[in-house]
């Protein structure tokens, strides 16, 4: 596959399913953390065209992961788009404030987040 890599970090197999699912369909290459800290380790061996960061994750929160990559000059550029199921009035500004590109509130329609990932790093 010849496909743009995003590294998708989520705690939930199902949800990470349902994202490996669209992404791959759409040709899409994917690596997957299960948290922050698997997120981080994975950044050390690859660099992803994208992050799909969940807010929500054991041990390291998603927006402490995003402020570590946004503080390393290797990592600082790549776009991070923050999901999360918890979507309360704030949330949106507290994403941006740790670093994030984007926001996007679960559940989503696919074709939002495909869109969002488009506008970040092209099809």
């Amino acid at each position: 596959m010849s496909g743009k890599l995003i590294l998708h970090v989520e705690d939930n197999e199902y949800n990470r399913k349902i994202i490996r699912d669209l992404l791959s369909k759409n040709n899409y290459e994917i690596v997957e953390a299960y948290n922050g800290e698997a997120a981080l380790v994975a950044l050390a061996r690859q660099r992803p065209d994208l992050i799909l960061m969940d807010v929500q994750l054991p041990k390291l929160s998603g927006l402490e992961v995003t402020r570590t990559i946004r503080a390393d000059p290797l990592l600082a550029q790549i776009p991070v788009i923050a999901i999360t199921s918890f979507a309360l009035s704030g949330d949106d500004q507290l994403a941006r404030d740790a670093g994030c590109n984007a926001y996007i509130a679960k559940p989503f329609r696919p074709r939002d987040l495909l869109e969002m990932i488009r506008r970040f790093i092209g099809p």
